[in-house]
C-alpha cells in the first residue's frame, strides 16, 4: 500500500497583485524566470556593535544575480508565515546568524530588475535592519564572501560602481541612509 505524500519541502512564495494583495502561491524555483510574477520578499541589513554593516557576495551558483555584492541577506516569507519570522529563519539558514530585534526601514520598497542571464526579480520587498553580536558563518550555496564595512564607505562604493552590487541594494541606498542610527 502506498503512503500519502508528505508535506512539500519545496519552498513557496506568495504571489501579489499590483496593489500588493496576496493572490496565490507558487514554487520558488518555478517563479524566477524571464517573466517573474510580482511576489513578496524581504531584505535585511545587519550591523555589528561597532556600527559596521555586513555585505555579502552572492554565491556564483545562485539563480539570480550570482556573484554580486549585496546586503546581508534576502529571502521570501512562505504562505502564512510572519515576515519577521521569515527574516529570522533566513538569517539562520544563509548566515548561521541569530536575528534579534528588527527595525523596518523601508516598508514599501518595491523593485524589478533583470540580471545578465535574463532572469527577472519582481518583488515587493520590505527592508529591515538589525544588529548582530557575532560574525556570520555563511552557507557556501548562498554566500561566497562577506565583509563588515563602514556604512559611509558602502554608500561611496555603491555610488561609484553600482554595477558591482545588486540592483536592490543600489535602490535601497537611494531611499535609505544606513549611516543614520
Amino acid at each position: 500500500m502506498s503512503q500519502p505524500p508528505g508535506p512539500s519541502t519545496t519552498e513557496q512564495v506568495v504571489l501579489l497583485s499590483e496593489s500588493g494583495e496576496p493572490i496565490g502561491v507558487a514554487d520558488k524555483e518555478s517563479v524566477h524566470g524571464d517573466d517573474t510574477p510580482l511576489h513578496l520578499a524581504f531584505s535585511c541589513h545587519v550591523f555589528d556593535a561597532r556600527g559596521r554593516v555586513l555585505v555579502t557576495r552572492r554565491a556564483v551558483t545562485k539563480l539570480t544575480f550570482p556573484g554580486v555584492w549585496t546586503n546581508a541577506f534576502c529571502g521570501h516569507p512562505g504562505p502564512g508565515e510572519d515576515i519577521e519570522d521569515a527574516v529570522r529563519r533566513r538569517g539562520l539558514r544563509e548566515l548561521s546568524l541569530p536575528i534579534g530585534e528588527l527595525d523596518l526601514v523601508l516598508p514599501d520598497f518595491r523593485y524589478r530588475a533583470v540580471d545578465a542571464g535574463g532572469v527577472v526579480e519582481n518583488e515587493i520587498c520590505p527592508v529591515y535592519r538589525t544588529v548582530a553580536r557575532d560574525d556570520p558563518m555563511p552557507k557556501p550555496d548562498e554566500v561566497d564572501d562577506w565583509a563588515w564595512v563602514v556604512p559611509a564607505d558602502l554608500v561611496k562604493a555603491v555610488t561609484a560602481a553600482p554595477f558591482a552590487f545588486s540592483p536592490w541594494l543600489v535602490l535601497q541606498l537611494q531611499q535609505w541612509d544606513p549611516t543614520a542610527r
